[in-house]
């Protein structure tokens, strides 16, 4: 008998109920029955929580779409969308711990954002104001690693780093509240990549304390994930040893609840595991992307009605939330993207030797050297001009 994909049209049958789903597309609180190991977790959300989740998924989609067009007016190089993947990025976000490294690629913009990185950093690297980092240029400032655009590479990146936190015994400690482990987000696509795999051997190897979040958007560019994948994602770790999870992406208490309880048990000494999480791209894959020329808007319109926000909003109003409580968040993440566009428009560009500040991490002769000399070739032309 021929084998056969359990993805279909680039979306997986779980017909055999392994999906962990709390909220459905319709909003209703309806846990599967996979969901009950996670359940725990998620009573630990009280209202204000809820509310808090649809701030903002709410808040950053309206940055994502002023960033778009901010591109569109020529303000960016190039902008990565993240519309319809704020279920499975704000979830997990709150289930990390201050002391926690998050390394993104290059889409998590809710994450920065909960993190407490300045978003606007993220439009100066699009911009093409900076090669990476924060605040201005540290490159893990709030434990928030640099986008990464290589696709895949940071899987390696993020597995190094859980090595020396556990080596450095900063993992399994006893204190819950001290333990460290680190999560790393990429997407279907990504596990395609030699890099991803060879970071399976290695956190396999050393048992280290390290999620493996996988943002499933079905679409590699123009490639369908059941091209990709002629199983699941989420079992692509268990051949190297790394146990996974497949969530309702678009469902931010799954996702949260799944993640906080992979986090614990990579803190606690129980080593990697990977959660994939289904969601959905609902615009280009980048801005130089046209998705209309790979995939049916049918299959776009389905994925439309499994919206994170929608889903969570008739939840909030079903549970007694004042419509008072939805027009203030809407007004919030106006006003968030209005000063984005402002600050956007306001960057100015970057002096040419700021290109030798972060080469080394102390002061470098070699540099130095480098700089004076661009320093001597720029005033070479004015002493030029004026000749």
């Amino acid at each position: 008998m021929p084998f056969q994909s359990r993805y279909v049209d680039g979306v997986s049958s779980s017909a055999d109920d392994t999906m962990v789903q709390l909220l459905t597309p319709e909003g209703k609180f309806k846990p599967s029955a996979s969901a009950e190991e996670f359940l725990p977790y998620f009573e630990k959300l009280t209202d204000a929580d809820y509310r808090k989740f649809y701030r903002e998924m709410v808040t950053v989609r309206r940055y994502d779409t002023e960033a778009t067009n901010l591109q569109r007016q020529g303000q960016l190089a190039l902008w990565v969308p993240s519309h319809g993947q704020e279920g499975a990025q704000v979830g997990s976000a709150f289930a990390t711990k201050d002391q926690d490294h998050i390394f993104p690629a290059y889409r998590e913009h809710a994450i920065a954002h909960i993190r407490g990185v300045d978003l606007i950093n993220i439009i100066r690297q699009f911009k093409g104001f900076t090669h990476g980092g924060w605040n201005p240029f540290d490159p893990k400032h709030k434990n928030f690693h640099i986008y990464t655009l290589v696709i895949g590479s940071h899987a390696l990146h993020s597995t190094g780093y859980a090595m020396g936190i556990k080596f450095d015994g900063a993992t399994n400690t006893g204190k819950p509240d001290k333990d460290e482990a680190v999560i790393v987000y990429f997407g279907d696509g990504a596990t395609s990549q030699g890099d991803v795999s060879e970071a399976f051997v290695f956190a396999a190897s050393y048992q280290t304390p390290q999620v493996f979040f996988i943002q499933n958007n079905h679409w590699a560019i123009s490639v369908p994930v059941s091209v990709q994948a002629r199983v699941p994602l989420y079992t692509r770790g268990e051949g190297f040893g790394v146990p996974g999870t497949q969530i309702d992406g678009n469902d931010v208490f799954a996702s949260f609840a799944v993640t906080a309880k992979h986090m614990d048990d990579a803190r606690s000494g129980k080593g990697p595991s990977l959660i994939e999480a289904h969601t959905y791209r609902i615009g280009a894959h980048t801005s130089s992307d046209d998705p209309t020329k790979y995939r049916s808007d049918a299959e776009l319109q389905d994925w439309i009605k499994k919206d994170p926000i929608a889903r969570l909003e008739t939840f909030l109003k079903a549970s007694g939330t004042e419509e008072k409580f939805f027009a203030e968040v809407h007004q919030e993440a106006a006003d968030f993207a209005a000063d984005i566009r402002r600050r956007t428009v306001e960057l100015t560009g970057l002096d040419s030797s700021s290109m030798f500040d972060s080469v080394y991490s102390e002061p470098h002769v070699l540099m130095d050297e480098q700089r004076q000399w661009l320093a001597a070739y720029d005033a070479s032309f004015e002493e030029e001009a004026q000749a």
